[in-house]
């Protein structure tokens, strides 16, 4: 029922600060929506050794998921697959079912005349040994499923539009399977008058009382105790919706007595 995933999102352009990493974002979002727990995120560069580096630590921590984001593409900056085939120790090979993915694709954006498959367009169809190729309904490059012992490895193009589509095909129904139905719900509300440090003896004891509900507290501004405001954030995880919206109901109207009795607060809300 418990399924962690890690991510490893490459490319210069993302450690450079030139593109936002909204990719990693949106998957954390869909993943935890599912049931799913993200426990890492890793960031590197388009480098074979640093991507081997990254997959070879994440295997340590034995997730059900890694999924890699960028790097499949054609251009000789494009190395995932050789990064994760290193990890794994695995040949690279040309995958026919990727081939032919690819022969689809390209005849179908060129009208239907033959097109030329040169070297660079049959990189994206050599894969790690072993590979399942995943079809790109957005675009031309395969993403492609390995099975390592008990993590599946996903590696997903990092143009967002292709990676949502082949998330929503293929990957969201994998992490479902895992999660057997398991939904994450949350809440939050907004106080005002109390500094985030009055409040963290709170938290602790909060936390006592509701292992199962994961409390955050997000500082909203203001430089006076009278202007602060704090956002108070409630997630938890549950099979059934109605136990797990009780249980969120429950967490917030017990946090907030423990508040009243800590000092009476201006304008809960």
């Amino acid at each position: 029922m418990k399924c962690t995933v890690e991510l490893i999102c490459v490319g210069n352009e993302l450690l450079i600060g030139k593109i936002l990493n909204k990719n990693a974002q949106w998957l954390c979002k869909e993943i935890t929506k599912a049931g799913g727990k993200v426990i890492k995120e890793t960031t590197v560069s388009d480098d074979v050794n640093e991507i081997a580096l990254a997959v070879k630590e994440a295997l340590k921590r034995k997730p059900d998921f890694i999924l890699t984001s960028g790097g499949l593409g054609s251009t000789p900056d494009d190395l995932t697959l050789k990064g994760v085939a290193k990890a794994l120790k695995k040949p690279l090979k040309l995958n026919r079912e990727a081939l032919l993915f690819l022969k689809e694709k390209y005849l179908s954006l060129s009208d239907g005349e033959k097109i030329n498959l040169n070297k660079a367009r049959v990189k994206m169809a050599i894969l790690p040994e072993g590979s399942i190729p995943l079809r790109n309904p957005a675009g031309t490059a395969p993403a492609v499923l390995i099975k390592h012992k008990a993590t599946n490895i996903i590696c997903l193009p990092g143009v967002p539009k292709e990676l949502k589509a082949i998330f929503k095909k293929e990957v969201l129904k994998l992490i479902l399977e895992k999660t057997c139905g398991k939904k994450f719900f949350e809440e939050s509300i907004m106080i005002r008058g109390v500094f985030e440090s009055e409040i963290s003896s709170l938290i602790s004891k909060f936390k006592q009382k509701h292992p199962e509900v994961y409390l955050k507290s997000h500082p909203k501004g203001g430089k006076k105790i009278g202007e602060s405001t704090l956002e108070l954030h409630f997630s938890t995880f549950s099979l059934n919706e109605k136990e797990g919206k009780e249980k969120i109901l429950a967490a917030i109207v017990t946090f907030i007595k423990m508040l009243m009795r800590f000092r009476p607060l201006k304008n809960p809300s």
